[in-house]
């Protein structure tokens, strides 16, 4: 009788941790489904893109639609054709180098399961030297094939002296 309640106190004690193991990896399996850590992923992929010299796939983070919106520098450019040929004239045409991008201060906020927004602070080096810099504040949906930028709004700080 002993024997058999050890036993069933031993199958207890298994079945417990078993049941706990598999609640925290369905914890740390929603983890990766976080929203917020989805459209981080997509920003870090984005900077390493850009660094990397691969504007197509860089922009590629952008809704791919005529209402994606774009404003920087007082303008508001809107679609996404319009918005990738602001970037290669402002980095690509005419021998100009992308630079080296950083995201620094980077705060990603999930609003439901399909949209989020992040902001934070953009910082280039440039291959002669200057660093432009600034804020900028993205809103993020979710689409068939992942998170796309629908909307950026991007500040220059002035020119550093």
């Amino acid at each position: 009788m002993m024997r058999d309640t050890r036993r069933l106190a031993l199958l207890a004690a298994i079945a417990a941790a078993l049941v706990a193991a598999r609640a925290r990896s369905e914890q740390g399996a929603g983890r990766d489904d976080d929203p917020a850590r989805q459209i981080r992923a997509v920003l870090d992929r984005q900077v390493a893109e850009w660094n990397k010299g691969d504007m197509d796939a860089f922009a590629g983070y952008y809704w791919r639609s005529p209402e994606v919106v774009f404003q920087a520098g007082g303008t508001r450019t809107v679609g996404w054709e319009a918005m990738r040929e602001r970037y290669r004239r402002g980095y690509e045409a005419e021998g100009r180098a992308m630079g080296k991008l950083e995201f620094r201060d980077l705060e990603v906020r999930a609003l439901g399961p399909d949209v989020g927004y992040a902001f934070g602070r953009f910082h280039l080096t440039m291959p002669d030297g200057t660093t432009p810099s600034g804020l900028f504040t993205v809103i993020v949906r979710k689409f068939p094939e992942g998170w796309r930028i629908v909307h950026d709004h991007t500040s220059a700080a002035p020119a550093s002296q």
